[in-house]
């Protein structure tokens, strides 16, 4: 019996902290591998997310918590083997705030002319990780439906994209439904896609689909993508129906989380709940980012959630989370399987 496809998580997914020291070309290391995509946040303060990838090159920013376009301020200024270098940003690396950088490996860079494969109709580069079930790509709109290689091997589960050249494009999020889609820099509930988003296509395990919507695919503007496929033990995407209570709802993932991503599907005005077992090493975690939002972290008053060894618990009645009768999704990766390929069961925080 398979329990798991990766024993050990963290040689693709990893979180660091550091306190900033206001130096430029500062080393943030022991993220345990070369980085292809790194997510910052200013813990201790208000300030952006900042993205940077490998595949469009750094310093590249894109910001989760605000619709504009990328641009090549000198924030993260390099990826190195064990992670990455800041400079003296306030949103990096100022002098005595609190920071946290999620990091995933995609690893084997890709191009695809899709009118010389046949795969997809529209080119794309890219860099993939079939283990982890990562890839990242980007591609330049053609105003049409379209396809695009994904590498994965596998049929994603969860995708988000972003217009790099416009400025006002939210960041789509396609969460297993191709008729349906949010938005990560946004707090709208899930809204009808119809053919302008996923183009009425699900994903197969070698491209997905776009339609002619400005945020995925406008003719001329730049794009990225990070798309996910599920894998058994280390990473899950699903929903769950919140049921109102402190006794909250119990989610099954297969492992221990290190890392949750969550939305209220059916609520405006929720956000992105953002969770990890490094800001918060024990049980209850309360420690909260939000994607869209500039926010400083709460850590509340009030217990949030437990992180299980096969899963995790709502501990909570806020509606973000645990919303009576309301379904919720996320996207979770893992600190330790339930159990390793060799059967040795993995333990709560």
């Amino acid at each position: 019996m398979a329990y798991t496809d990766i024993d050990d998580p963290s040689a693709f997914f990893n979180s660091v902290l550091w306190t900033g020291n206001g130096s430029g070309g500062r080393n943030i290391t022991g993220v345990g591998f070369r980085p292809d995509l790194v997510w910052i946040k200013r813990r201790s303060a208000v300030e952006n997310h900042v993205l940077n990838d490998a595949v469009r090159g750094v310093p590249k920013n894109l910001y989760s918590s605000s619709a504009q376009a990328e641009d090549t301020g000198s924030l993260m200024s390099a990826i190195i083997s064990d992670g990455f270098t800041v400079q003296t940003d306030a949103s990096v690396n100022v002098d005595g705030s609190t920071y946290v950088a999620w990091n995933w490996k995609a690893e084997t860079s890709f191009s695809n002319d899709a009118s010389s494969t046949s795969v997809g109709t529209i080119d794309s580069v890219g860099s993939v990780n079939t283990d982890a079930g990562f890839s990242i790509q980007t591609w330049t709109g053609t105003g049409s439906g379209g396809t695009i290689a994904h590498g994965l091997g596998a049929v994603p589960s969860f995708m988000i994209v972003k217009n790099r050249s416009d400025g006002g494009r939210n960041w789509p999020v396609y969460f297993g439904d191709r008729t349906k889609y949010m938005y990560l820099s946004d707090t709208i509930a899930q809204a009808n896609a119809g053919t302008i988003i996923w183009n009425n296509t699900t994903p197969t395990s070698t491209v997905f689909s776009v339609g002619n919507d400005n945020g995925v695919n406008e003719s001329s503007k730049n794009y990225v993508g990070y798309v996910f496929a599920e894998k058994k033990g280390f990473s899950k995407t699903g929903s769950y129906i919140g049921n109102g209570s402190v006794d909250g709802s119990f989610v099954y993932t297969g492992f221990k989380p290190a890392f949750i991503l969550q939305k209220n599907t059916a609520r405006a005005g929720s956000g992105w709940g953002m969770f990890d077992s490094t800001r918060t090493p024990t049980n209850v975690s309360k420690a909260m980012l939000i994607a869209n939002s500039t926010a400083v972290e709460d850590t509340g008053n009030a217990p949030r959630v437990d992180f299980l060894s096969n899963g995790f618990k709502w501990r909570t009645t806020d509606n973000w989370f645990n919303d009576n009768g309301n379904v919720a999704i996320y996207i979770a990766f893992a600190e330790n399987p339930f159990t390793t390929s060799t059967a040795i069961p993995a333990t709560a925080k």
